[in-house]
């Protein structure tokens, strides 16, 4: 949620006399929010994956977070044989808040083992585990000719299969901070077809590039409810309208390291979710 925070100041100036007055706002203590969505696209061979890191505030929005200590990615199910199991992010410019390997990795690198994101800001531990998610491809993008309000709405037709062998989710990127979560359950192992009006105003000429990730529930779960929670707002990885707790905790004062929760400390947590699935894309030309 974001909230504005300002301080007032009324200058009255009344006979000559000039009064100032001072009215302060509480404000929330800065939140650390980590984006860790890392999309594999199999159009490619090596990956660097990269983690953008910043701090809430109430006048500025976010704001980068620079010189982060120990920033790292495990997969704990590779040798650790000369470190090939772990890879170490850095800062890509000074003042960015964006951390990257320094050399690129393949796919191996991501499956097959439970992923660890490591990281240490201001004296603080943070920690958060997924496993590499698989998706399918898109069959088909198209512009429909159907309107869902107005006669200036744009409709894309997305067509996909899916393979039927697990409960599948899914998590579909349209652009410009518009996301959404499906799940198979009523149309395991079948081709489905749906529609999806982007809320953004679209001309002809604009090209639209869509892309199909794969998700765990807890994924899906946490962006459908960042959907619900920012339907009105600038897009699910903006600070949301109700503070959604993702899957990295801050284990500082935990004593158990098979316990990746705050059971004692609620209120103790970043903002943001690491993720690791893999990509499918399509364009298609607004007419």
């Amino acid at each position: 949620m974001k909230k504005f925070l300002s301080t007032s100041f009324l200058l009255l100036i009344l006979f000559s006399c000039e009064d100032v007055v001072q009215v302060d706002t509480p404000e929330e203590e800065p939140r650390l929010i980590v984006e860790a969505l890392i999309r594999l696209d199999p159009a490619q061979e090596l990956y660097r994956p990269t983690v953008k890191v910043s701090l809430t505030s109430s006048f500025f929005g976010a704001i980068p977070v620079t010189g982060l200590r120990n920033i790292t990615i495990t997969n704990l199910g590779l040798s650790a044989v000369g470190g090939a199991n772990a890879i170490i992010l850095e800062e890509t410019s000074e003042g960015s808040g964006l951390y990257q390997d320094r050399d690129p990795v393949g796919l191996r690198f991501f499956v097959g083992g439970e992923l660890l994101l490591q990281l240490e800001h201001e004296g603080r531990l943070y920690f958060a585990r997924t496993r590499y998610v698989p998706t399918v491809p898109i069959d088909d993008l198209r512009q429909g000719d159907e309107t869902l309000f107005d006669e200036d709405d744009i409709e894309l037709e997305i067509t996909i299969t899916d393979n039927g062998d697990n409960n599948d989710f899914y998590v579909i990127d349209f652009g410009e901070g518009e996301f959404l979560a499906i799940e198979d359950e009523f149309f395991n192992g079948q081709r489905f077809d749906f529609s999806f009006f982007p809320e953004r105003t679209l001309n002809p000429g604009d090209e639209v590039t869509v892309s199909l990730m794969g998700a765990d529930r807890d994924f899906f779960n946490y962006i459908d409810l960042l959907v619900e929670q920012t339907l009105d707002n600038a897009g699910v990885f903006e600070t949301p309208v109700a503070t959604v707790r993702g899957n990295i905790f801050d284990v500082t004062d935990l004593d158990n390291i098979d316990l990746f929760d705050n059971v004692e400390q609620p209120d103790v947590f970043p903002l943001g979710y690491f993720a690791v699935v893999q990509e499918y894309k399509q364009t298609v030309t607004i007419q």
